[in-house]
């Protein structure tokens, strides 16, 4: 070992790299939980002497690389390492590839351990402990001090390579990006100003709101910022987060710009980053419905013997979307999916979806905090992200699939299983009884507090399930896993539980019951995750109010909210509102008359593409009927419920330049944002609704908690969100500066003072501009 060193490298992610061999598996294996695992460690070390040293670090040179980690523990007296594992099952059962790994990273603590205390010669030993019964299995062996030396030199020279390569990487990488200019001779309206705010946030380790208009290239202006402060913010990975697939799909866009400016510059050092598309698993599955192990699938089948191979390949060409990985993974035969997992840790920019940053089980947050990277976080369509996250933190349970599972779940799952089904009756009885309505008895309930009962009998349950399950893996059937799942993710969240969140009752007939635990502020989870990253930039066209997003994301106090002036003038866009019209649920049949009116009457003065928008597939198909007795000879289609993807995009094509007709659609629905028609394909909407959430139980507690957090229940639960519906839906219509035309605001409620305050400060109500 050597004192000098250019790359820094922990103990586990040196042994995953080099020890690692023979098949991916990742067949159902009840592994314990990380909260379990450290409390298995507590264990262990509690039973050991007073001068028993838990938690050890440990690190050392080798040529360029450093290797440091944390090592179990270590008993001076006896001379013995230990690296500790907790498990569940039966230890047999696990994988020889497995054992290794684990020889592999004790070997490497005591050839770091020998060097920094000149020892000649440690006791390795594996503690293997028990969850479920607490009991250790001790597997020790003697090493001198130069056998493990030899070990680690083999480890690291195998690394080594590897290291420097990616140091050099990361070097020239760095030079290009110094030098990185726009790929266009000039900036569109707002996006050098977009631009300079993402960079300063950069700069300065902030938060950044902007809300930027559409149409001016927002993609690029904030890739292009975080990419130049990359360097100089000595930032190791760059996360563009989407909502949707077309988001991805312009990031990817954007980065190929970049990507061609940076190797078109005149720079022989200079490397373009190595750019990652995150995608699901089923839509990367080569063999969809086989399971994820050597004995299943032939892609996982000796995938770590074949990786090291792979990963080079991918890294000679550094674009990895999902056609280039994929190519890569099968010239290679490995699994297109698992070969990104891997290159996510040596991606530069990594493009995929909100859920790989926020979710609980977050890929990249949970490898930006094992390996302390620096992130500069950019979070496309954000205002989508309050509703996103309340799903991440939410969980429910279905009292009909736990019967059928539980008639046929294996007899030693029995005791267990029925203590769960007398809680679930339990809680039903109690609720249908205290609450009944004029009908009968009320479908839907809010818990006041936590069924603690059930509580405890779902972790009963779990547990058994997974004991089970890790003595007989045969019986992992995918009913049991997904049950188990649920009711693992439902205790977790009841552990949290808090004012962030309520519990809820749906009772849908006999034996048919949901409950559910629902996040109504997901900033208490969010919160974490925001301050983890070095910079975070959240961008949309509806980022108003502030207030809105600052509150409900947990974002931190020092946020910057910025709104890019829009490139759009008034002119471009006439909006109306039509004042005697109500789309009140007491006035929708009366509505009809007016709405139907208003379309025909704007459609015979300017012939073209519109879309209608309205709150409910019901009055879509009241207006719809209505429209066509009066005016069949204008071409109609609609949004139905359900539509599959080929449905959508042949609703879209549509929409053709030149082209006549309305399209029918739901606000909030999938033609209401993230749909790019521009030009003449699309040159008005009429929006018949506020896009208030229903006023319902759950939608008054919803206002109740946020009141007593926030003291704006009724903006937070109904308003606001309405109103980004409508803005986004609006920004159909104008997608370029060289584009115009009409949208109408068909409620009397859309001129409130209150309600114009959430709409573009652009817009110039009421004035009428002939454009076409």
């Amino acid at each position: 070992m050597s004192s000098a060193a250019e790359y820094r490298v922990a103990v586990r992610a040196l042994c995953d790299f080099t020890a690692r061999e023979g098949d991916l598996d990742h067949r159902f294996t009840p592994s314990p939980s990380a909260q379990e695992g450290i409390a298995g460690h507590t264990l262990v070390a509690s039973r050991r002497g007073d001068d028993y040293l838990a938690e050890m670090p440990l690190s050392g040179t080798y040529k360029s690389l450093t290797v440091t980690g944390r090592a179990d523990g270590y008993a001076p007296a006896e001379n013995r390492l230990e690296e500790v594992k907790t498990y569940r099952g039966n230890l047999e059962r696990m994988a020889d590839n497995q054992r290794a790994l684990h020889w592999a990273q004790v070997k490497i603590y005591g050839a770091l351990l020998c060097k920094a205390r000149g020892l000649d010669e440690v006791t390795l030993t594996l503690v293997y402990l028990d969850i479920a019964t607490e009991k250790e299995t001790l597997l020790s062996q003697k090493a001198r001090a130069a056998e493990l030396e030899a070990f680690f030199t083999t480890q690291c020279e195998r690394f080594i390579a590897w290291a420097e390569q990616e140091a050099a990487h990361r070097k020239n990488r760095d030079a290009t990006l110094n030098d990185l200019q726009f790929p266009h001779t000039t900036f569109r309206p707002g996006q050098r100003e977009l631009a300079e705010d993402v960079y300063k946030a950069a700069s300065t380790g902030r938060c950044l709101l902007a809300q930027a208009p559409t149409g001016i290239g927002k993609t690029l202006a904030t890739l292009f910022p975080m990419l130049t402060a990359m360097p100089r913010q000595r930032l190791d990975r760059i996360a563009f987060l989407t909502m949707k697939t077309p988001g991805r799909r312009l990031a990817l866009d954007a980065l190929a710009q970049l990507r061609l400016q940076a190797e078109a510059d005149d720079n022989p050092c200079g490397k373009a980053p190595r750019v990652l598309e995150l995608i699901a698993r089923e839509k990367a599955c080569e063999y969809p419905g086989t399971a994820c192990h050597g004995e299943a699938c032939p892609l996982a089948a000796g995938f770590y013997d074949r990786l090291p191979a792979a990963r080079q390949a991918a890294v000679a060409e550094s674009w990895w979307d999902r056609d280039a990985l994929r190519k890569v993974a099968l010239a290679h035969s490995i699994c297109p999916y698992y070969l990104g997992q891997e290159l996510a840790r040596w991606a530069d920019v990594i493009v995929g979806d909100v859920n790989h940053w926020f979710d609980r089980h977050a890929l990249l947050h949970g490898l930006a905090q094992a390996d302390d990277w620096r992130v500069g976080l950019l979070v496309d369509e954000a205002h989508n992200l309050v509703e996103r996250a309340r799903g991440m933190y939410s969980a429910e349970l279905d009292q009909q699939r736990f019967n059928r599972v539980k008639r046929s779940a294996p007899k030693a799952l029995g005791r267990s299983l029925a203590s769960l089904g007398r809680q679930w009756q339990a809680v039903v009885k109690d609720v249908a009884d205290s609450k009944p309505d004029d009908t009968g008895r009320a479908d839907y309930h809010l818990l006041e507090t936590l069924p603690d009962k059930l509580v405890g009998a779902l972790q009963n349950a779990a547990a058994s399930i997974t004991n089970h399950l890790g003595e007989h893996p045969e019986d992992a059937s995918f009913e049991l896993q997904e049950l188990l799942f649920e009711a693992l993710a439902f205790c977790r969240l009841a552990e949290n539980f808090g004012d962030h969140s309520l519990c809820d009752l749906t009772l849908k007939g006999r034996g048919k019951a949901l409950i559910g635990l629902r996040n109504l502020i997901p900033a208490d989870f969010l919160a974490p995750r925001f301050k983890a990253a070095h910079s975070a930039v959240l961008f949309s066209a509806t980022l108003t109010p502030a207030h809105y997003y600052r509150d409900l994301l947990g974002l931190p106090i020092n946020t910057v909210w910025r709104e890019v002036c829009s490139p759009f003038v008034a002119r471009q866009l006439e909006v109306r509102i039509r004042r005697d019209i109500s789309t009140r649920f007491r006035d929708r049949e009366a509505s009809l008359a007016p709405m139907v009116a208003e379309m025909a009457q704007q459609y015979e003065q300017a012939p073209g593409h519109y879309l209608a928008f309205f709150s409910s597939f019901t009055y879509l198909e009241a207006a719809l009927k209505r429209f066509c007795q009066q005016h069949p000879d204008v071409p109609v289609f609609a949004q139905t419920p359900g539509m599959r993807e080929a449905e959508r995009e042949a609703f879209l094509q549509r929409f053709t330049p030149g082209g006549r007709g309305i399209g029918f659609a739901v606000l909030g629905g999938a033609f209401a944002e993230g749909v790019d028609l521009p030009g003449d394909r699309l040159i008005g909407a009429f929006i018949a609704t506020l896009g208030l959430p229903p006023f319902n139980a759950f939608n008054e507690a919803l206002k109740a908690r946020l009141t007593a957090r926030f003291g704006k229940g009724d903006d937070y639960t109904y308003r606001i969100p309405g109103m980004i519906k409508v803005v986004q839906a609006a920004g159909r219509v104008i997608r370029s500066p060289s584009d115009g035309g009409v949208v109408v605001l068909m409620d009397d409620r859309f001129a409130h003072t209150s309600v114009q305050a959430l709409l573009p400060s652009w817009w110039a109500i009421g004035r009428q501009y002939s454009f076409l």
